[in-house]
């Protein structure tokens, strides 16, 4: 199993790019949003490098360390985006909101380009980002000033107690949109169960990885 990165690494990294505008990118890439409210949309994203959540089902630990990774300027992920004739970009990660991202989100406003974030919301989110999702994981806690921001919470459903987890969320972000979206792995065990949860609590709905399904990254 992937091993979470050292506090102090994580600290460099949040230090260089609040100073330097430099964030470590594990990948970057134009495609379609295959999750969540903005499913099927044309989205650009950016995938920064850096958690210490540490989700055990995570497909992407590779993102963990921070180190490792090229880092790239604010100016230089904006023109990536620029490029490519991306309506919104999405900041991913890792998790992306131990970054400080005012600058960031400055600088996409600056050219008309929409910011998302997908975060944990383990940390604060800095930055006047458009669009917040927060999709709270068990293995650390969300912050509630971060879950109180999102415009959509995105509740990943592993076993049956992660219900319990969504409700409990989603008291601190009525203004939301709820969803409940089975961990991919586990999407045959675990549906049967959402649908059901759903249409008896349909405030909810369903969020489906559509991105794995048309084989996009």
């Amino acid at each position: 199993m992937a091993e979470k990165p050292s506090a102090e690494s994580l600290l460099v990294a949040q230090k260089r790019a609040e100073s330097e505008g430099l964030f470590p990118v594990m990948e970057h890439f134009y495609t379609i949003q295959g999750e969540g409210v903005y499913t099927g949309s044309a989205a650009y994203f950016i995938r920064f490098a850096g958690c210490d959540v540490g989700c055990v089902w995570c497909d992407v630990k590779e993102s963990w360390p921070a180190e490792g990774f090229p880092l790239h300027h604010i100016d230089e992920m904006v023109q990536w985006v620029k490029e490519s004739h991306a309506p919104l970009v999405v900041i991913t990660g890792g998790e992306p909101a131990m970054y400080n991202c005012t600058y960031l989100c400055d600088a996409f406003h600056q050219e008309g380009i929409r910011v998302h974030i997908e975060t944990s919301g383990a940390y604060p989110i800095v930055g006047d980002f458009d669009w917040i999702c927060v999709s709270p994981k068990k293995f650390k806690n969300p912050v509630t000033e971060a879950v109180v921001k999102a415009h959509e919470l995105k509740v990943v459903v592993f076993n049956k107690s992660d219900f319990q987890w969504a409700e409990k969320w989603c008291e601190e972000a009525p203004n939301a949109q709820w969803l409940l979206q089975p961990e991919w792995d586990k999407q045959q065990e675990v549906m049967p169960l959402i649908i059901d949860y759903v249409k008896s609590n349909p405030r909810w709905k369903i969020s489906l990885q559509t991105h794995k399904i048309i084989n996009v990254p």
